[in-house]
């Protein structure tokens, strides 16, 4: 034995004992025998399990750890410091066998796995089991088979929530199903929540025990979260489900969803708010903090405790120590996360100056890999493009305002300033955005952003006040002076109304800002307003911060967002412009019955997102999502730095930095909605699979080889609608800003650079209308340019063709876009002819 090994065995020998096994007083052969605490046995009741116990056909057991009845339960095996533990893992998989043990434990004294053999791969495990919690898990009997084929349909909540709704004679009346369902709270899984949960399946099936969700804000990933936990528990492949969140407002929302969706067969609780009873629970909700301090998950939890823990938002939850707590339990884990990775490009090991985009995506690169997705793809994935297209989410309308102080920030040369030095020289320094509150100020310009939101903001649909807001500030410093600033306006504005109530600063170093959170979600923050009787919305218009509300915080009757700092982070933006996209009706807030049956519907259909830095510029126009990032070869910081630190410090004018006191009023406000297409750090999709299908060595050769029949039926069979991503047709149109339907083998020719980009509707249709004209030459004269505006129309409208078709030409009147007139204004021959050249030579397909 070498000193490695014998150092591996000392320190395994101690950890056995740390966690209440006791040695058989004598080595049994070449195995130690370990027991559980006052189990009494002997040498004669140890033959009687059958000759050489502890030798297999290959080799000897390490260490056999026996049951209450002196059976065996664990075979232990140890390898040296410098080696694996995985690498005796086939090894471990035969001695077990070979003795009936269930369980196995991989270790080189410092790393150590448990396995299941019933249930997935070994894992990480960071102390060794006591025998009580081994135990315990042997009673659990999972089955994979009962997972992946559990029926999940869309009322799989709902049976929980009202087992009986169907029987319902409300629930049978079509024009009072929708009353029915509001009135009980019922929830219905969406079919990308089914796709989910599907996935899951199809991955367990396979043998997958870490799942990721990569979902868009306001899809829904607590409502498919509880969908899978009562997968897990019905069919008994976990007995106890952990939920990690890392903020205080996310451990209070999560419990209320499960408790809305589960409490009729599932026990939620808060584990701080039930030390004591959280293991009569089957749903156990905290925050990671809770668990990190004083260590209390390794003194209070065994590592058996949870068969499945999801950690909300990912990304964070399981960040720096936090990983620690999420890998310290065994069994299934899901990440959930709202963060897109297509963006975060490859790197290179250096040693240059640190890049703070380099830092994020290593931290992203690394969640993924902790959920078993090195290929940087997720279980399942359902972005913000997805949502909106489906009429799920909405995106926003930005506007793009900036003074003339931001214009100068912004630009190339940025803000010079110009002075002196001490010895009459004349010295200049120049300022960029980021240093906006940092070391360049300016309250003026503070006013005007101030000013600027107030004059332009969303109102609310039915009391007409402000629409709720977040701004989002460079530093608290700067977060209290928003706060004063808008304060002091709103008092002007609406003298005696608010009382400084308008906006409140919701900062770390403010009392209480995570209930503040709370409180602005559930419209109690500052009280209850008096703009309309009858009518619930809070007091508080405006939260002033400048990181708290962004990841995961759930605000869905939220109007307005204010950029009131730049931000460079593309993980960050996402989050922030995700907290306005979830759709909401303003009549849930009222109290009267008749007058919310007299309003029907007030849905929220647009949010305003105040652009004040040019973020959206930035990340539409000059982030480079193609940089290959260096990675510096020192260890790199657990946080992402830069922009929106939410840390304590107060910017004081010193050296280095500059007060600007002249008056600074907006010189330029562009406005624009966000179409379907969203926007270009929405759509990186794209290019993730042109890197997947040039990457296919058989696509590759077909393509090479011309066979375009071949090729199109390649990636129809094995690259679209996998679980990873999910593509198709449709996804992949929207991902690359395309306003038409496009074919697999366009697809193919732009991937594979026959094609150098995708052509538009109005191109195609240009090209098609030249072939006519070609084809037909018509007479100088005859109102080409009247023709040409009714072959688009008719090509493109299916409402407009369905009219001339059926000679219903009257019906046109109504008609938005080609009407009566237009028709007239073609030539009488042409009327016929057109939609007939159409008919015999184009093909619609591109363009419906």
């Amino acid at each position: 034995m070498t000193n490695k090994e014998a150092t591996a065995r000392i320190k395994i020998n101690r950890l056995l004992e740390d966690a209440g096994w006791r040695f058989f007083d004598d080595e049994f052969g070449s195995a130690n025998i370990v027991l559980e605490p006052n189990v009494k046995i002997t040498e004669n009741d140890l033959s009687n399990l059958g000759e050489d116990l502890e030798k297999t056909v290959n080799g000897f057991v390490d260490f056999l750890l026996l049951d209450h009845d002196g059976k065996p339960l664990v075979v232990l095996e140890a390898k040296s410091e410098t080696k694996n533990p995985l690498s005796a893992k086939e090894q471990a998989r035969r001695y077990a066998r070979s003795q009936n043990a269930r369980f196995v434990i991989l270790s080189n004294g410092n790393i150590h796995y448990f396995w299941d053999l019933r249930q997935g791969s070994p894992t990480v495990i960071s102390a060794f089991p006591a025998p009580d919690q081994i135990g315990n898990h042997y009673q659990f009997e999972p089955d994979v088979n009962r997972l992946a084929n559990e029926q999940v349909s869309d009322d799989y909540i709902t049976l929980t929530q009202m087992p009986g709704y169907a029987q319902d004679a409300a629930w049978k009346a079509e024009n009072e199903r929708a009353n029915f369902i509001e009135k009980n709270k019922l929830r219905f899984l969406r079919e990308y929540q089914l796709g989910a949960i599907r996935s899951v399946q199809d991955a367990a099936k396979l043998g997958s025990t870490r799942f990721l969700f990569e979902m868009a804000t306001g899809t829904g990933k607590t409502l498919t979260s509880a969908a899978l936990i009562k997968l897990f528990l019905k069919t008994r492949n976990a007995k106890r489900v952990l939920f990690l969140v890392d903020r205080l407002e996310l451990e209070i929302q999560a419990d209320k969803a499960f408790k809305a969706y589960l409490k009729n067969d599932f026990t939620t609780v808060i584990y701080k708010e039930q030390r004591d009873d959280w293991r009569k629970a089957d749903i156990v909700v905290t925050t990671v903090q809770s668990l990190l301090f004083n260590d209390k998950y390794r003194h209070q939890f065994s590592p058996t405790d949870f068969d499945l823990v999801i950690s909300d938002e990912a990304h964070r939850s399981i960040g720096g120590n936090a990983r620690a707590v999420f890998e310290y339990f065994i069994g299934y884990k899901l990440g959930l996360t709202a963060t897109p990775k297509d963006y975060l490009k490859g790197s290179k090991a250096t040693g240059i100056k640190r890049d703070p985009r380099e830092t994020e995506r290593r931290m992203m690169l690394d969640t993924y890999r902790i959920f078993g997705c090195v290929s940087g793809d997720p279980t399942f994935r359902y972005s913000l493009i997805d949502g909106v297209k489906d009429g799920f989410l909405i995106n926003p309308y930005v506007i793009d305002a900036r003074t003339g102080v931001t214009t100068q920030l912004l630009s190339d040369e940025g803000f010079v300033v110009e002075t002196t030095d001490d010895n009459g020289n004349e010295i200049s320094e120049a300022f960029a955005g980021r240093d906006f509150e940092k070391k360049f100020f300016a309250e003026h310009t503070n006013i005007t952003l101030c000013k600027t939101l107030l004059e332009n903001g969303l109102r609310d649909p039915i009391s007409r006040e402000f629409g709720k807001t977040i701004a989002f500030a460079v530093s608290q410093n700067h977060a209290a002076k928003i706060t004063q600033i808008l304060n002091q306006m709103a008092d002007q504005l609406w003298p005696h109304k608010y009382n400084s109530d308008f906006a409140m600063q919701v900062t770390s170093d403010v009392s209480d800002a995570q209930r503040m959170t709370v409180n602005f979600v559930n419209n109690n923050l500052g009280g209850r307003n008096d703009f309309l009787e009858n009518y619930r919305t809070c007091k508080t218009r405006v939260c002033v911060t400048v990181g708290m509300m962004t990841t995961g915080y759930d605000c869905p009757d939220l109007l307005n967002i204010a950029l009131m700092r730049p931000i460079f982070s593309p993980s960050d933006f996402v989050q922030v412009k995700g907290r306005g996209t979830r759709k909401h009706n303003f009549v849930e807030e009222m109290f009267d019955p008749a007058q919310k049956h007299a309003l029907g519907d007030v849905q929220k259909d647009v949010f305003r997102l105040f652009d004040f830095f040019a973020s959206c510029e930035f990340f539409e126009k000059k982030f480079n999502y193609d940089e290959q990032l260096k990675v510096p070869s020192v260890s790199m910081p657990a946080a992402i730095t830069g922009g929106g630190n939410e840390g304590g410090s107060v910017y004081v004018v010193g050296p280095g930095s500059y007060e600007h006191f002249d008056p600074d009023e907006i010189v330029s406000q562009t406005e624009t909605q966000i179409g379907l297409d969203g926007m270009r750090i929405d759509r990186e999709l794209f290019q993730k699979f042109e890197e997947a299908a040039r990457s296919d060595i058989m696509l590759s050769n077909l393509v090479e080889a011309h066979n375009w029949e071949a090729a199109t039926r390649h990636v129809i069979e094995e690259i679209f609608n996998k679980p990873a991503e999910f593509y198709n047709l449709e996804k992949l149109r929207r991902a690359a800003g395309v306003d038409r339907r496009i074919s697999v083998r366009e697809l193919i020719e732009k991937a594979f650079g026959f094609i150098p980009k995708f052509r538009s509707k109005s191109e195609l249709i240009e090209d098609e209308f030249q072939k006519f004209l070609s084809d037909q030459q018509p007479e100088e004269g005859e109102k080409i340019r009247e023709m040409r505006y009714f072959f688009e129309a008719y090509i493109c409208e299916a409402h407009v063709r369905t009219k001339i078709d059926d000679g219903m030409f009257a019906d046109l009147n109504v008609n938005p876009t080609f009407t009566t007139r237009d028709l007239k204004d073609v030539p009488s021959a042409w009327r016929k002819r057109i939609p007939e050249y159409i008919k015999d030579y184009v093909s619609l397909n591109p363009f419906l």
